[in-house]
């Protein structure tokens, strides 16, 4: 999955060597689901991409009880409850700005 730009900062330097070895130790393929990076998918034939998944949606906890080798399809329906929390959070703080709060106002 692609680190949101406001996200980047959380992720430590290594990061893109922690990655890979996730998904190498992994074997190139998906923990939870037959997949494997590059082929098609199982399910949805699409190419599979490997991501790596932290279990705890903490992106700064690096331990690797925390990290897991998801293709996207596994990767989002893990994260799934995740970003919906996420999403409501972020819809309500704009709703609390003076500009969105005028707005549904109609001023």
């Amino acid at each position: 999955m692609p680190i949101r730009s406001e996200e980047k900062a959380r992720y430590p330097a290594e990061w893109p060597l922690i990655s890979l070895w996730v998904r190498v130790c992994a074997g190139w393929r998906c923990e939870w689901c037959p997949a494997v990076q590059g082929e098609p998918h199982p399910v949805t034939q699409s190419r599979v991409v490997l991501t790596v998944a932290h279990l705890d949606h903490v992106p700064e906890n690096v331990t690797p009880g925390n990290l897991r080798a998801l293709c996207q399809r596994c990767h989002l329906q893990y994260d799934k409850d995740h970003h919906q929390r996420t999403r409501r959070r972020t819809l309500i703080a704009q709703m609390d700005t003076p500009d969105l709060m005028a707005a549904e106002v109609g001023e």
